[in-house]
Formats: structure tokens, C-alpha cells, sequence
């Protein structure tokens, strides 16, 4: 829902910074794996029970999540960058809500699977979408940029990151943070299924 807000208010810098970082000879790839790196690093503090300290690899995981696509689009962007970029995003999301299970099994383990179970929701009906969009040939008109296309959502990258920071300031209340937010991704699965079910119901022409 915020994303393409977040995304306008961030790309002057953005654009940048991806320019700088291809100048010094990086390449998207790079910014990529350093980006999930940092994100399986936090997974780690956190599952070590380091929740704050887990925050700012975190967000530095996310940021450089966002310069990858913007370092590809400076030189040249490729399908195997696209496709990194998304598989290792979805990787990083589930590994999160797993790490809170495992620093606290019994108060974390059955909201961590719950909300992971979302998230298998928001993710299969996205890449359903993108999938058919692109057998359609439709582009999405609020994401221009994306190399597939992208359906928004009540849940979207900038709200889950804001959810994991909460839920690393406020451990102690991961449980109901997750719950809460697995519903809210259940709204954006319906939403989605619903725009896919109405969008793909003419034959393909």
C-alpha cells in the first residue's frame, strides 16, 4: 500500500547512490547478494535473541534491496537480476518470523508458522499475477520501473519492513505483532486473488 510513496519520496537519493556505487565498478548482482547477506545476518541476531542490535543490518539489508534495481537500470538490467532480486527478497521475508521461532519456540513457534503461512499466501497470488500479467502482456502503471509486473497490496515491502522493526523493539509482543499482521496479509491475499479472478477473465487475445 505504501510502497510506491516510499519509493517516489526515495528515488532522487536512490538514483544517487546506485550511480555512485556503479561508478566505483559494483555491479547490481553484488548490491543484491550483499543485501541478503546483511538480511541473514539480522536473522541471525534475532534468532540469537539480539533484537535491537538486529535492526540495523536489517534496514541496511532493505536498503540495498532497493538500490539493486536502480544499479541494474544504470547499466544494464537483466533477467537473472530480476529474478535474484525477487527469490532472494522472499527468502529474507520468511527467514524473519522463522528467526523469532527460533529465539523463543514456545511463545513464538505457532505465530511464527502462522505468519509465515501468510506469507505464502501474499507471495504465491503476487507471482500468480506477475506471471499472467506478463503472459497478457500488461504493465503495471503505478510501478513502472519493476521488471515484472507488481500488484500492490494492503502489505506491501514498506509495511512488513515496519512490522519487523516493531517486533525487534518489542519482542516481548511478537506473537500478537504477528497475528495482527498475518491478518492483514490474509486481506491482501483476497484482494489479490480477486483482481487476478476478475483481470484474466476474458480470454487471452
Amino acid at each position: 500500500m505504501l510502497d510506491r510513496y516510499a519509493m517516489r519520496l526515495a528515488k532522487p537519493a536512490i538514483d544517487r547512490a546506485a550511480l555512485a556505487i556503479k561508478n566505483r565498478g559494483y555491479s547490481a548482482d553484488q548490491v543484491t547478494f550483499t543485501g541478503f547477506g546483511l538480511g541473514v545476518f539480522a536473522a541471525l541476531c534475532i534468532a540469537l535473541g539480539f533484537y535491537t542490535f538486529a535492526i540495523l543490518p536489517l534496514l541496511a539489508s532493505r536498503a540495498l534491496d532497493g538500490l539493486d534495481g536502480a544499479v541494474a537500470r544504470a547499466g544494464v538490467a537483466t533477467d537473472r537480476g530480476a529474478f535474484l532480486d525477487i527469490g532472494l527478497d522472499f527468502v529474507f521475508y520468511g527467514l524473519i518470523p522463522l528467526a523469532f521461532g527460533v529465539a523463543q519456540p514456545e511463545a513464538n513457534a505457532l505465530a511464527a508458522a502462522t505468519l509465515l503461512a501468510a506469507f505464502v499466501g501474499t507471495a504465491s497470488s503476487f507471482l500468480a499475477y506477475a506471471i499472467i500479467a506478463e503472459k497478457r502482456g500488461l504493465k503495471s502503471t503505478d510501478y513502472p520501473s519493476k521488471s515484472f509486473y507488481y500488484l500492490g497490496g494492503l502489505t506491501e515491502g514498506t509495511e512488513t519492513i515496519a512490522c519487523f522493526v516493531a517486533m525487534c523493539l518489542w519482542p516481548q509482543h511478537f506473537a500478537a505483532l504477528a497475528y495482527f499482521y498475518a491478518a492483514l496479509c490474509l486481506i491482501t491475499t483476497i484482494t489479490r486473488l480477486l483482481a487476478g479472478w476478475q483481470a484474466f477473465a476474458a480470454p487471452k487475445d
